[in-house]
């Protein structure tokens, strides 16, 4: 999802908001928003699902310990990072200077690079199965992925991308998951794409007897 979309969301005010606090009770995000202290828990449930969010117990004063919600490494994802705008900037001079094919040859060596790591963890016998492994790989590495089985395959789903705002400029940067996918799980089709405005990244497999079938 894009960061401006997100923002526009309950949960991403509620993460703005702790952004800015630091941590809080359900209780006061509620005050914060005018919404009640039970409605903001269902939101900081999903929140603690993706990932974004852990709690603590806090004790305020005499009064038994309140929950305190905060935010994890994997929020600061949604907001604008100075080493972007650097890496889009170096991006930008070594095709200027070397041309495109500078900057693909580039995130091929990335991609071998990534490509060593990862097939010793992926090991499966089955398409859903490695497709999971690789899913745990990519929360590992921050991103939130589910894999879900489909009609003839599976589909990888990211939720979000920590390289979305450099894609935009630089689509090299997607080729590093696509040849990944590719090379560990199977051929794939890509349905949605984050870095050309879509809500998250898709990629479909199809399993072999699928591919098979006439």
């Amino acid at each position: 999802m894009h960061a401006d979309r997100f923002f526009q969301s309950t949960r991403g005010r509620i993460v703005e908001e702790l952004r800015r606090r630091g941590s809080a009770s359900a209780a006061d995000l509620a005050a914060s928003f005018n919404l009640s202290p039970n409605a903001v828990r269902q939101q900081l449930i999903v929140l603690e699902r993706d990932g974004l969010v852990v709690e603590r117990s806090v004790r305020r004063g005499p009064t038994k310990p309140t929950l305190e919600f905060s935010l994890t490494p994997l929020a600061d994802r949604y907001f604008p990072q100075a080493y972007d705008r650097m890496l889009s900037a170096v991006l930008r001079e070594l095709r200027e200077q070397h041309g495109p094919e500078a900057v693909e040859r580039l995130f091929d060596g990335i991609a071998e690079r990534t490509l060593a790591k990862v097939r010793e963890r992926i090991t499966g016998d089955d398409t859903h199965e490695r497709a999971a492994q690789l899913g745990d790989v990519l929360r590992e590495q921050g991103v939130s992925a589910t894999v879900n089985l489909i009609e003839g395959g599976v589909e990888l789903r990211e939720h979000h991308c920590p390289y979305s705002e450099v894609a935009k400029e630089n689509p090299e940067v997607c080729s590093v998951i696509h040849r990944v996918i590719d090379e560990t799980i199977g051929e794939h089709a890509q349905t949605e794409s984050i870095a050309t405005g879509g809500r998250e990244c898709r990629f479909e497999v199809r399993t072999a007897s699928a591919v098979a079938a006439p």
